[in-house]
């Protein structure tokens, strides 16, 4: 009778597990590295923004790439909308909601002043429509009903929105409303916008909306156009939301994407007409012109499988994702380097996405980007019992 190799490895590990069950119990080798994504930020200011703050983020990382009094609290006016968008999109991509389903108009919802889209107490409008009279008019109206409708009154949404915030790690913010008029206590940062402004564009069906120049609603009685004056005259635009208030001055959260780099100009307190779109513009300009999303070259024959002590199974695999694109600017394309950083063998049990190591990657000595490293499937501790039971197993199948 010739024993297979598992069989063999069996009766190795029912030996050990025979041998060690008076053992007290090791570490939990999970042996899990601190993973994180660095911060890039650029110091000096590269372009010409008249305006009291701004910041530039990359939509896929997050990464600050310019600031300017960022984190100086402000009234954000109707920039406040990406919120109440962010909220609208998670609400229908959860399935609680439905781009087709009515909102009916309150009275309350009818009384706002400011940009409007002349909504009705009693009217009845869809989800779609409503979002479209938000980002594409700015319509007030539209924001608190939608918000009524998914949180049952404009105090009870502002609360999700000051949670949401809070959960974004936007530290700086404080809503009063859901729609940017100013009241008192209502305000956020140039940081602030731009984190949930690159949350809001990782659900791309927003750049419907965003991406509008000019449209209608009611079958062509109400017409829409765009307050956001980059869609119709920058190429590469792609939203977001304009602002502006007395308190607030000229505002604008400004998205672009070109060459597969997806930027947000987040400018506030702008004085001049065209403050806020110029500088902007010239924002996201510059990081087209100084940053590019590099494929690193990592070493597949190094993600290797990770050995597991005590376990049913010898080993455990990666899982087998991708290595994403990092953040890195022109010109340092060259200097790219990965390093794998793996540990040689863990203990049992396994949990599935435990973290195992982690890739580092960095050019001209910085480091840029972290990557973990995860076990692809979970693998159970070798109990006496259950060495016993593969042994069996093992022996049936001779």
């Amino acid at each position: 009778m010739r024993m297979s190799a598992r069989w063999i490895a069996v009766l190795t590990a029912l030996m050990f597990v025979l041998c060690s069950m008076s053992m007290v119990a090791g570490a939990d080798g999970s042996a899990e590295p601190e993973v994180k994504q660095t911060e890039a930020v650029a110091s000096e200011q590269p372009v010409e923004i008249h305006a009291k703050s701004a910041v530039l983020m990359e939509v896929s990382t997050g990464k600050v790439l310019y600031e300017m009094n960022s984190h100086e609290k402000r009234a954000p006016a109707s920039i406040t909308k990406v919120m109440t968008a962010l909220l609208t999109m998670e609400a229908v991509e959860s399935g609680r909601i439905s781009l087709d389903d009515m909102v009916l108009v309150s009275e309350h919802a009818q009384s706002l002043g400011g940009t409007t889209i002349f909504l009705e107490a009693g009217e009845q409008m869809s989800v779609n429509d409503m979002l479209k009279g938000m980002m594409v008019n700015s319509a007030n109206d539209a924001a608190v009903a939608l918000g009524e409708y998914i949180a049952g009154s404009e105090e009870a949404f502002v609360a999700m929105m000051n949670q949401r915030a809070q959960e974004l790690g936007m530290t700086d913010t404080h809503f009063v409303n859901c729609h940017g008029l100013d009241e008192e206590g209502h305000e956020t940062t140039a940081h602030d916008i731009g984190i949930m402004s690159v949350e809001l564009l990782r659900h791309e069906k927003i750049m419907d909306y965003t991406t509008i120049w000019t449209d209608s609603l009611r079958d062509g009685a109400t017409g829409l156009a765009n307050t956001n004056r980059l869609i119709r005259f920058y190429e590469y635009a792609t939203g977001l939301k304009t602002g502006t208030t007395n308190n607030a001055g000229r505002c604008v959260s400004a998205s672009a994407r070109k060459d597969g780099l997806h930027l947000v100009a987040v400018v506030l307190g702008g004085e001049q007409k065209n403050d806020q779109f110029n500088g902007a513009r010239n924002l996201l300009e510059w990081g087209f012109a100084n940053y590019a999303l590099v494929e690193p070259p990592v070493q597949q024959e190094l993600l290797k499988p990770v050995k597991v002590l005590h376990g049913v199974e010898a080993q455990v695999e990666l899982e087998n994702g991708s290595v994403e694109k990092v953040l890195l600017e022109k010109g340092k394309e060259s200097q790219i380097q990965c390093a794998v950083d793996l540990v040689e063998d863990v203990e049992a049990p396994v949990e599935k996405g435990q973290i195992l190591g982690k890739i580092v990657i960095t050019a001209d000595g910085e480091t840029i980007a972290e990557i973990p490293l995860k076990a692809a499937e979970g693998v159970e501790k070798l109990s006496f019992g259950k060495a016993f039971e593969l042994l069996i197993q093992e022996m049936l199948r001779l």
